[in-house]
Protein backbone atom coordinates (compact mmCIF):
# COMPACT_ATOMS: atom_id res chain seq x y z
CA UNK A 1 0.00 0.00 0.00
CA UNK A 2 1.65 3.26 -1.18
CA UNK A 3 2.10 5.71 1.65
CA UNK A 4 0.08 8.85 1.14
CA UNK A 5 2.00 12.07 -0.49
CA UNK A 6 2.36 14.72 1.58
CA UNK A 7 0.46 17.71 0.62
CA UNK A 8 2.87 21.02 0.60
CA UNK A 9 1.54 23.33 3.40
CA UNK A 10 -0.49 25.89 2.56
CA UNK A 11 1.30 29.41 2.27
CA UNK A 12 0.83 31.48 4.71
CA UNK A 13 -0.57 35.34 4.72
CA UNK A 14 2.03 36.80 6.63
CA UNK A 15 4.92 35.19 3.82
CA UNK A 16 2.41 36.69 0.69
CA UNK A 17 2.33 39.67 2.35
CA UNK A 18 6.11 39.42 2.76
CA UNK A 19 6.67 38.68 -0.71
CA UNK A 20 4.68 41.49 -1.99
CA UNK A 21 6.06 44.35 0.22
CA UNK A 22 9.38 43.38 -0.76
CA UNK A 23 8.47 42.65 -4.51
CA UNK A 24 11.12 44.92 -7.31
CA UNK A 25 7.86 47.09 -8.49
CA UNK A 26 6.99 47.37 -4.19
CA UNK A 27 10.53 48.64 -3.40
CA UNK A 28 10.69 50.90 -6.80
CA UNK A 29 7.35 52.18 -5.28
CA UNK A 30 8.95 53.28 -1.69
CA UNK A 31 12.27 54.84 -3.73
CA UNK A 32 9.74 57.19 -5.20
CA UNK A 33 7.94 58.36 -2.04
CA UNK A 34 11.10 58.46 -0.27
CA UNK A 35 12.29 60.83 -2.93
CA UNK A 36 9.35 62.70 -3.12
CA UNK A 37 9.06 63.11 0.29
CA UNK A 38 12.60 64.24 0.83
CA UNK A 39 11.91 66.94 -2.54
CA UNK A 40 8.92 67.97 -0.36
CA UNK A 41 10.63 68.50 2.99
CA UNK A 42 12.96 70.74 0.79
CA UNK A 43 10.58 73.21 -0.06
CA UNK A 44 8.93 73.09 3.38
CA UNK A 45 12.28 74.20 5.25
CA UNK A 46 14.03 75.61 2.59
CA UNK A 47 17.35 75.21 3.31
CA UNK A 48 18.59 78.35 1.05
CA UNK A 49 17.59 80.79 3.74
CA UNK A 50 21.19 79.81 5.70
CA UNK A 51 22.67 82.01 3.00
CA UNK A 52 20.93 84.92 3.80
CA UNK A 53 20.59 84.05 7.83
CA UNK A 54 23.58 82.25 7.93
CA UNK A 55 24.60 79.56 9.95
CA UNK A 56 22.46 78.58 13.91
CA UNK A 57 25.84 80.07 16.31
CA UNK A 58 24.86 77.36 18.40
CA UNK A 59 26.40 74.84 16.35
CA UNK A 60 29.70 75.90 15.49
CA UNK A 61 33.45 75.05 14.52
CA UNK A 62 34.29 71.11 13.42
CA UNK A 63 30.68 70.04 14.49
CA UNK A 64 29.18 72.66 12.69
CA UNK A 65 31.56 71.47 9.17
CA UNK A 66 29.78 68.02 10.07
CA UNK A 67 26.66 69.30 10.22
CA UNK A 68 26.74 70.99 7.20
CA UNK A 69 27.86 67.51 5.37
CA UNK A 70 25.31 65.53 6.24
CA UNK A 71 22.71 68.06 5.50
CA UNK A 72 24.57 68.35 2.33
CA UNK A 73 24.25 65.07 1.54
CA UNK A 74 20.80 64.98 2.34
CA UNK A 75 19.72 67.76 0.06
CA UNK A 76 21.69 66.22 -2.61
CA UNK A 77 19.15 63.12 -2.57
CA UNK A 78 16.33 65.70 -2.53
CA UNK A 79 17.65 66.89 -5.84
CA UNK A 80 18.71 69.97 -4.55
CA UNK A 81 21.19 71.58 -7.06
CA UNK A 82 25.14 71.43 -5.62
CA UNK A 83 26.16 74.55 -6.63
CA UNK A 84 24.15 76.06 -4.27
CA UNK A 85 25.13 73.87 -1.83
CA UNK A 86 28.83 74.64 -2.45
CA UNK A 87 28.33 78.59 -2.57
CA UNK A 88 26.41 77.50 0.76
CA UNK A 89 29.61 76.31 1.48
CA UNK A 90 32.25 78.74 1.20
CA UNK A 91 29.98 81.67 2.65
CA UNK A 92 29.09 79.69 5.55
CA UNK A 93 32.96 78.21 6.32
CA UNK A 94 35.32 80.05 4.21
CA UNK A 95 37.09 78.07 1.59
CA UNK A 96 39.24 75.54 3.67
CA UNK A 97 36.43 74.33 5.99
CA UNK A 98 33.85 74.71 3.25
CA UNK A 99 35.92 72.51 1.14
CA UNK A 100 35.82 70.16 3.47
CA UNK A 101 32.22 69.87 4.01
CA UNK A 102 31.29 70.58 1.15
CA UNK A 103 33.22 67.16 -0.87
CA UNK A 104 32.21 65.11 2.60
CA UNK A 105 28.50 66.42 1.91
CA UNK A 106 29.23 65.11 -1.62
CA UNK A 107 30.34 61.80 -1.13
CA UNK A 108 27.55 61.24 1.75
CA UNK A 109 25.08 62.26 -0.86
CA UNK A 110 26.26 60.22 -3.78
CA UNK A 111 26.52 56.98 -1.08
CA UNK A 112 22.94 57.80 -0.04
CA UNK A 113 21.64 57.50 -3.78
CA UNK A 114 23.74 54.81 -4.61
CA UNK A 115 22.17 52.75 -1.93
CA UNK A 116 18.64 53.68 -2.25
CA UNK A 117 18.57 53.21 -6.01
CA UNK A 118 20.87 49.77 -6.14
CA UNK A 119 18.30 48.53 -3.07
CA UNK A 120 15.27 49.89 -4.29
CA UNK A 121 15.01 50.04 -7.63
CA UNK A 122 18.16 48.16 -9.40
CA UNK A 123 15.34 45.04 -9.89
CA UNK A 124 13.01 46.61 -10.86
CA UNK A 125 14.11 49.19 -13.45
CA UNK A 126 17.18 47.26 -15.32
CA UNK A 127 14.55 45.13 -17.46
CA UNK A 128 13.31 48.57 -18.72
CA UNK A 129 16.71 49.67 -19.84
CA UNK A 130 16.06 48.81 -23.88
CA UNK A 131 16.59 51.99 -25.44
CA UNK A 132 19.65 52.41 -27.24
CA UNK A 133 21.11 55.14 -25.78
CA UNK A 134 20.12 53.83 -22.14
CA UNK A 135 21.58 50.65 -23.07
CA UNK A 136 24.75 52.61 -23.89
CA UNK A 137 25.38 54.28 -20.76
CA UNK A 138 24.37 51.42 -18.80
CA UNK A 139 27.27 49.64 -20.75
CA UNK A 140 29.90 52.41 -19.72
CA UNK A 141 29.21 52.31 -15.93
CA UNK A 142 28.91 48.82 -15.59
CA UNK A 143 32.19 47.90 -17.68
CA UNK A 144 34.06 51.43 -17.13
CA UNK A 145 32.32 52.64 -14.01
CA UNK A 146 35.30 54.22 -12.40
CA UNK A 147 36.67 56.45 -15.40
CA UNK A 148 32.82 57.03 -16.65
CA UNK A 149 31.59 58.48 -13.25
CA UNK A 150 35.17 60.04 -12.83
CA UNK A 151 34.55 62.13 -16.35
CA UNK A 152 30.98 63.20 -15.43
CA UNK A 153 32.44 64.71 -12.25
CA UNK A 154 35.21 66.59 -14.01
CA UNK A 155 32.88 68.62 -16.26
CA UNK A 156 29.88 70.10 -14.72
CA UNK A 157 26.45 70.09 -16.37
CA UNK A 158 25.66 66.15 -15.98
CA UNK A 159 23.09 66.20 -13.02
CA UNK A 160 24.51 65.17 -10.15
CA UNK A 161 21.29 62.97 -9.11
CA UNK A 162 21.13 61.60 -12.64
CA UNK A 163 24.92 60.04 -12.42
CA UNK A 164 24.35 58.73 -8.53
CA UNK A 165 20.58 56.43 -9.78
CA UNK A 166 22.07 55.56 -13.25
CA UNK A 167 25.49 53.84 -12.05
CA UNK A 168 23.10 52.67 -9.38
CA UNK A 169 20.65 50.96 -11.63
CA UNK A 170 23.80 49.61 -13.44
CA UNK A 171 26.55 46.87 -12.23
CA UNK A 172 29.08 49.76 -11.45
CA UNK A 173 31.09 49.05 -8.26
CA UNK A 174 29.99 51.10 -4.75
CA UNK A 175 33.69 51.37 -4.27
CA UNK A 176 34.53 53.03 -7.44
CA UNK A 177 31.79 55.14 -7.41
CA UNK A 178 32.22 56.76 -4.35
CA UNK A 179 36.29 57.14 -5.06
CA UNK A 180 35.74 58.75 -8.55
CA UNK A 181 32.91 60.73 -7.06
CA UNK A 182 35.35 62.37 -4.66
CA UNK A 183 38.47 62.31 -6.98
CA UNK A 184 36.65 63.86 -9.78
CA UNK A 185 34.12 66.72 -7.58
CA UNK A 186 37.24 68.39 -6.07
CA UNK A 187 37.94 70.72 -8.82
CA UNK A 188 34.57 72.23 -9.34
CA UNK A 189 33.54 72.06 -5.65
CA UNK A 190 36.48 73.93 -5.41
CA UNK A 191 35.54 76.22 -7.42
CA UNK A 192 32.50 76.90 -6.19
CA UNK A 193 33.39 76.70 -2.24
CA UNK A 194 35.64 80.06 -3.38
CA UNK A 195 33.58 82.11 -5.29
CA UNK A 196 31.21 81.71 -2.22
CA UNK A 197 33.80 82.66 0.16
CA UNK A 198 34.18 85.69 -1.98
CA UNK A 199 30.93 85.92 -2.86
CA UNK A 200 30.88 89.88 -0.65
CA UNK A 201 34.26 90.90 -2.91
CA UNK A 202 32.86 89.72 -6.69
CA UNK A 203 35.43 91.90 -8.38
CA UNK A 204 38.38 90.18 -6.26
CA UNK A 205 41.20 88.33 -8.92
CA UNK A 206 40.22 85.23 -6.85
CA UNK A 207 36.49 85.64 -7.32
CA UNK A 208 36.83 86.35 -10.78
CA UNK A 209 39.04 83.54 -11.54
CA UNK A 210 37.13 80.76 -9.32
CA UNK A 211 34.08 81.82 -11.93
CA UNK A 212 36.16 81.99 -14.78
CA UNK A 213 37.45 78.80 -14.08
CA UNK A 214 33.90 77.22 -13.91
CA UNK A 215 32.55 78.62 -16.88
CA UNK A 216 35.76 77.11 -18.72
CA UNK A 217 35.05 73.67 -17.55
CA UNK A 218 31.43 74.03 -18.65
CA UNK A 219 32.40 75.08 -21.84
CA UNK A 220 34.91 71.89 -22.19
CA UNK A 221 32.26 69.28 -20.82
CA UNK A 222 30.09 70.10 -23.92
CA UNK A 223 32.78 70.10 -26.41
CA UNK A 224 33.96 66.50 -25.11
CA UNK A 225 30.45 65.63 -25.44
CA UNK A 226 29.78 66.54 -28.79
CA UNK A 227 32.55 65.17 -29.79
CA UNK A 228 32.22 61.75 -27.81
CA UNK A 229 28.61 61.43 -28.70
CA UNK A 230 29.35 58.57 -31.12
CA UNK A 231 30.26 56.47 -28.55
CA UNK A 232 26.82 55.94 -27.16
CA UNK A 233 24.87 55.73 -30.50
CA UNK A 234 26.92 52.33 -31.65
CA UNK A 235 27.67 50.77 -28.16
CA UNK A 236 30.06 47.58 -27.73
Amino acid sequence: MLAPVPRPAPTGLATRCAGVLLSPWSRLALLTVLLASAGAAVLLFEPQRLLVDGWPPRVNGAAAVVFFAVAYGVCTVAFVPRPLLNLAAGALFGSQAGLVGALAGTVIGAGLAFGLGRVLGQEALRPLLRGRWVRAVDGQLSRHGFRSVLAARLFPGVPFWAVNYCAAVSRARCESFLLATALGSIPNTAAYVIAGSEATTPTSPVFLIAMGFIAITGLSGLVVAWCKRHRLRSPR
